[in-house]
């Protein structure tokens, strides 16, 4: 509420796809209402992120998102929500989870200062232990 009008990017998409999550869990809108709400959400956000990179030369937006690490596909998810046929919902939630996290790693960790990151390698290193292990049980069952 400090910046006013002027509230940075990653609060704003930040807060519209929590919203979307909080609509999709209250189960009160129609699936065809939670497309149209996470559409709206992640177009918002691959625009706004990807405006900030675009020069007076017009560049593809899909070279823009690998640009800033944002996923392809989840592009041409934001091309057909806006030019084509409207994806199924489980599309639209997969998406607003991947959106989510992209935030999460590369403005609200930043934000809160390198402890969070750490927190992150940690998690990172336990995760691939544990499916390192799991190749391991694999292969004593064959």
């Amino acid at each position: 509420s400090r910046y006013g009008p002027k509230m940075p990017l990653a609060v704003d998409c930040t807060a519209e796809l929590i919203r979307c999550k909080v609509l999709d869990s209250s189960g009160r809108l129609k699936s065809h209402e939670l497309i149209l709400s996470y559409g709206l959400a992640l177009v918002r956000f691959v625009n706004l992120i990807t405006e900030r990179k675009q020069k007076m030369v017009s560049i593809p937006l899909r070279q823009l998102a690998r640009e800033v690490d944002i996923p392809v596909w989840v592009v041409d998810l934001r091309h057909e929500l806006t030019h084509g046929k409207l994806p199924r919902l489980a599309l639209c939630r997969k998406g607003c989870d991947v959106v989510l996290d992209w935030l999460r790693k590369m403005y609200w960790n930043r934000q809160l200062g390198n402890n969070l990151c750490e927190e992150d390698e940690d998690e990172e290193e336990e995760q691939e232990e544990v499916e390192g292990n799991a190749e391991l049980d694999s292969d004593a069952w064959e």
